[in-house]
């Protein structure tokens, strides 16, 4: 009887450590957890948002809007680019009208001509070209915004895509929220940011679980980005069939021996 005790429990332990191994710890889930202990002053000195620059390759939106709305229709008219990508999809999506920002950081307008308008921000090209549409036009009004702001989500989030913003200061926690957020197999505390500054590659590796988030100049994300959420031990795990199957199988015989044993009690 104390032997058939014994086996009993041996079997319970061992389906108990099956079944916890495959939980994950809300150490490694929970965002900002310090962030009780950190102060008002900490919070104050996180880093501050910077416009973004214009880059070759972007693709600006502008609209001039004059006394005469048909005069103004003239420098607003846009070529359409193709862009890879989108808001639901991987795939070829709808076309961004826009201005093109040439090799040379150029973009070309009817009437105005050509601007150089990369190294700056969207504010600074926003003046140049009123100044320059002032010479044809009475007190023109200049709107210009990316046309482009794209960033990509890729990895444990529940819907990896690349994603074309409306606006420019857009955070990796606007980024996650519109792709799902992470899965539960995320690794949070290391989530990788590719970055392309003039044709350089930079990294950076955040850490979600931290408030340290705040202080970091990827915080706020620039157009291009690629955020790599890595898949964390326990999808590694789970990925591996055969060992599905194995823990699976020997849980069936471990089940089957507990409930003959009990009968024999």
């Amino acid at each position: 009887m104390n032997r058939n005790s014994s086996l009993i429990k041996m079997a319970s332990l061992f389906l108990v450590i099956i079944f916890t191994s495959s939980c994950i710890s809300n150490k490694k889930i929970a965002y900002f957890q310090d962030i009780q202990t950190v102060n008002q002053a900490q919070l104050d000195n996180a880093i501050k948002f910077t416009e973004p620059i214009i880059q070759s390759d972007d693709i600006l939106s502008i609209n001039v809007f004059t006394l005469n709305p048909q005069s103004g229709a003239i420098i607003n008219q846009a070529a359409s680019t193709p862009s890879l990508g989108g808001n639901t999809n991987n795939s070829l999506s709808t076309q961004n009208t826009g201005f093109l920002v040439d090799k040379n950081g150029e973009i070309e307008l009817s009437l105005i001509g050509k601007v150089k308008v990369a190294g700056l921000t969207t504010y600074q090209a926003r003046e140049l070209i009123r100044d320059k549409a002032s010479l044809f036009y009475k007190e023109p009004n200049v709107q210009l915004r990316f046309s482009n702001f794209k960033v990509s989500v890729l990895g444990e989030v529940s819907s990896p895509s690349a994603y074309t913003l409306p606006n420019e200061k857009v955070s990796i926690l606007d980024a996650l929220s519109l792709a799902g957020d992470l899965t539960i197999y995320g690794k949070r505390e290391n989530v990788l940011i590719v970055r392309d500054n003039n044709g350089k590659k930079e990294f950076a590796r955040l850490n979600l679980n931290s408030s340290e988030i705040f202080n970091s100049p990827f915080y706020y994300l620039r157009q291009n980005d690629v955020i790599y959420v890595e898949p964390n031990k326990r999808k590694v795990s789970a990925s591996n069939s055969a060992q599905i199957q194995t823990i699976g199988v020997i849980a069936s015989v471990v089940s089957v021996i507990v409930l003959a044993i009990s009968s024999f009690r």
